[in-house]
Parts: C-alpha cells; structure tokens; sequence
C-alpha cells in the first residue's frame, strides 16, 4: 500500500472522491468506523471484504486525522485469527515477533511485501492452468507420465512372474536390478545376524 497522508475534514466533504484516490474512512472514539464515500457506518468485516476486493481505503481517527490504516488492518486479522479462521502459523508469528528490534526489521517489510506479491502471481498462474484444463497444462502431462512410470516400475518389481517378460534391452535393465536388490538383501541379512 502506497504511502497515505491524512486528509483535513474540510476537504474530504468540499469535493468529490478521485477514483484513483483511496476512500476515506473515519474512526470514531467511540470505535466506529465511517465511510466517507458511502456517508454510512461499517464494521471491520466490510473493510475485509473491501481489502479482498482490492479497494483501496485509507483508515483516519476523527479526532487526529492521523493514518491508522496499519492498526486496522493489524485488528482484523487477529479478528480473524481469534475466529478460528488460523491463517498464520505459530512458527511464522514466532519468527516475525523476534524480529522485532533486530537489525533486520528494516529490511522485513519489503521482503514480506515482495513474497505476498509473488505468491499472488504465482495463485494466479496456477489458476489460469486449470482454467485451460489439464490437457494443455505440461506439469499435468508430466504428473500423469510419472505415475505411469511408478505403476509400472512397481508392477514390474513387485510381480515379475504375473506379466509377460520383456524382451531385449529392458529385460537386461530389469533382470540387473533384481540381481542388484537380491544382493542388497543378503548383505542386508548377513548385517542383521
């Protein structure tokens, strides 16, 4: 989110809202929230909802005029966390709190910013792959061979005698790794005495 500077009352009510412009949001002491753009009270559910439908808000105190944009939206997410809804891992908020005064808090937001960033990108690709369906996707088509492969490498190792043998070089391969794990097993059970 873009560096936002608090608005004078006087100007947000003098002219209309830019859509460029973030909507403004007044917190009262009292801990209601106003949308300025709407003119009705809302709750942090809907300034959620708002976030997840990228609408770009900036939150005010009424009194201060001061940004508390960060401090909202640090309250809904324990909102959510103390909900059921456990998003964060105890081992990431552990991580993040020992942070904290480090020498490397500086550098922390950027890296989360840039890694929020990427992870979106990539939601979004892997999406757009399923969109298409598997039968344009390549990791599908590559999954799907694997499994091929392990099946039959396993119908291969586990029940020689129920397949017909294979001929030529294959056979060579695969009568060598049955020797190879024949004598993995004596060793195996020469060590165990």
């Amino acid at each position: 989110m873009r560096n936002l500077i608090p608005i004078p009352e006087s100007q947000m009510a003098a002219r209309p809202r830019d859509p460029d412009e973030p909507i403004i949001i007044k917190k009262y002491a009292n801990r209601r929230l106003y949308n300025t753009d709407s003119s009705s009270y809302i709750t942090l559910e809907t300034l959620a909802q708002m976030t997840r439908d990228n609408q770009e808000f900036q939150v005010v105190d009424a009194k201060s005029g001061d940004d508390i944009t960060h401090q909202v939206l640090t309250q809904i997410i324990m909102d959510s966390e103390s909900s059921g809804e456990q998003l964060l891992p105890v081992s990431f908020l552990r991580q993040l709190i020992s942070l904290y005064g480090n020498s490397m808090q500086a550098l922390v937001p950027s890296y989360l910013d840039a890694s929020m960033k990427s992870f979106c990108d990539n939601q979004e690709k892997l999406r757009d792959s399923f969109g298409k369906g598997l039968s344009e996707n390549p990791f599908a088509k590559m999954a799907q061979h694997n499994m091929k492969m392990f099946a039959d490498g396993w119908r291969a190792v586990l029940a020689p005698g129920q397949q017909a043998s294979p001929k030529g070089k294959d056979s060579d391969d695969l009568a060598e790794l049955r020797a190879q794990m024949a004598a993995m097993q004596d060793k195996l059970d020469k060590l165990d005495k």
